[in-house]
């Protein structure tokens, strides 16, 4: 016969104290009335856990309810904000972007920084990151979260050398790790627009879709049952070198060339662009064939539909590889193509994957507002202070 466990008086405070915080997190500044109602605690629980966070100091009164009643207005309890900053790194071959927030998610600080792959790379991006904390009143960071292409090792938490990226990456990994005095984490840049997809963007009801990240290289993002999937190495989602038909050839262990990277780069998607007669311009990087697409996409006609349905069936070719392997149900285009492809490419590309596959996969386009790289590591880093923070504290 089994005897059930109550949980302790300090248990029981514990697992309040932290509903009450996730739901600050969530719901934002709320009067004790509605933390009652949400957590269904009596009046004198909820006025002693509001004391007890108040105390930690991660809740304060931010202000006041206008509440049409007798009496004073309730007070309006919200997260501190000061209590902890993070720091979120979008790091690219030609430059660093960055944001800053306080424990409640709101931007204090932002800035980027070009780098040209010099000597002084690592150095004038560090002096870039502390001027902008200086100028934003920030004493320093409770966690940092650096998105990066290639390889993040999801057991080393390493960025070992990979596809000819920059020496640099590393460096500045090493660099923040060292001088920053506070938790630096690595992901993969695209596994950061796929969580920026899943909490704010185009798939907040999904727990399970595949991001495919078309711009100047080639990537996926594979979120299953709500938990992103990274590989044993960190190299899930590695669709550049994804073998498919039409490159002439097929990928290696050190190159890419030949793989579905060879027909979806930003470099392919000028290329093509010409073919049709479109104005590509002269450069083959990320924001050329942004420009381009986007374009085909508002005229939607002419040239600029011919090229968009074959730029489609080349990308249904290898969504119908990824839900022969995963079934995701849901294909989410992202990238500086994607995002500019808007509807107009995913509608084509839907209707090109379903004669290839058995599996139903739905296409929708990035919805995610700014960037998604940012918007991700923010997240993720936020998410990585408040339980470091709410499980010391309660």
């Amino acid at each position: 016969m089994s005897t059930a466990r109550t949980a302790s008086p300090r248990t029981a405070r514990a697992i309040n104290d932290r509903i009450a915080l996730e739901l600050l997190v969530e719901r934002g500044p709320l009067t004790a009335t509605r933390l009652r109602e949400l957590t269904g605690l009596s009046r004198p629980s909820v006025s002693d856990l509001l004391d007890r966070l108040g105390r930690s100091g991660l809740v304060e009164v931010v202000g006041e309810a206008g509440e049409e009643r007798r009496g004073p207005n309730a007070k309006v309890y919200g997260l501190v904000g000061e209590r902890a900053h993070v720091a979120a790194l979008d790091v690219r071959t030609g430059g660093v972007a960055f944001t800053f927030a306080d424990l409640t998610g709101a931007t204090v600080g932002r800035g980027a920084v070009p780098v040209d792959g010099g000597a002084d790379a690592v150095g004038s991006v560090l002096l870039a990151l502390d001027d902008a904390r200086r100028e934003a009143g920030v004493p320093a960071f409770h966690t940092a979260v650096m998105g990066a292409p290639g390889l993040a090792d999801p057991r080393t938490g390493a960025l070992p050398p990979f596809g000819g990226l920059p020496d640099w990456h590393g460096e500045l990994l090493a660099a923040l790790r060292e001088g920053m005095a506070a938790p630096v984490l690595l992901e993969n840049e695209v596994n950061l627009a796929g969580i920026a997809e899943h909490r704010v963007g185009a798939v907040r009801d999904r727990d399970t879709f595949v991001l495919i990240w078309l711009g100047h290289g080639i990537g996926a993002a594979v979120v299953l049952d709500g938990a992103l999937r990274r590989g044993a190495s960190g190299g899930a989602g590695e669709l550049g070198f994804l073998p498919v038909p039409g490159t002439g050839g097929l990928p290696s262990a050190t190159d890419c060339d030949g793989g579905f990277h060879t027909q979806a780069s930003s470099g392919a998607v000028c290329a093509l662009a010409r073919r049709h007669g479109l104005p590509a311009g002269a450069g083959d990087d990320a924001a050329a064939a942004e420009a381009v697409v986007r374009a085909a996409a508002e005229e939607n006609a002419g040239a600029g539909a011919a090229f968009l349905d074959e730029l489609a069936a080349r990308v249904a070719v290898a969504i119908a590889g990824v839900a022969a392997v995963l079934d995701p149900g849901c294909v989410v285009l992202g990238g500086e193509v994607g995002r500019a492809g808007g509807a107009a490419l995913a509608e084509r590309v839907a209707a090109r994957v379903r004669p290839l596959s058995p599996l139903a996969t739905e296409v929708r386009a990035s919805t995610v507002t700014g960037s998604p790289v940012l918007n991700g590591a923010l997240l993720t880093a936020l998410d990585a202070a408040r339980e470091a923070l709410f499980t010391s504290t309660v």
